[in-house]
């Protein structure tokens, strides 16, 4: 059974689902030190972040593997490595 949970911050409308999850003991443990420690507020708060931060990772994955996979279709180039090494760096640098 999901419940929805109405929110208004900003005079936007969050709407959050709560669900019922099973932990299992060294991570209940975990999020429970967590939460005593006041590094969050509550399990969900930590749960949502740690939610939040596997999403940034996975947008990160997905960039880095959408390159490679340009850089094998374009082919073969005729720069040597110093070459590439001072591209690399202009490109990083701006």
């Amino acid at each position: 059974m999901l419940v929805y949970i109405c929110i208004i911050v900003d005079l936007k409308l969050i709407i959050m689902t709560r669900q019922s999850i099973s932990l299992t003991d060294p991570n209940d443990s975990w999020l429970k030190a967590q939460v005593e420690s006041q590094e969050y507020s509550s399990k969900s708060e930590l749960i949502n972040d740690l939610i939040r931060q596997a999403r940034q990772s996975q947008a990160q994955i997905d960039w880095i593997r959408a390159k490679l996979d340009r850089a094998e279709k374009s082919g073969f180039t005729d720069n040597s490595q110093e070459e590439i090494r001072q591209q690399a760096k202009g490109l990083i640098n701006g």
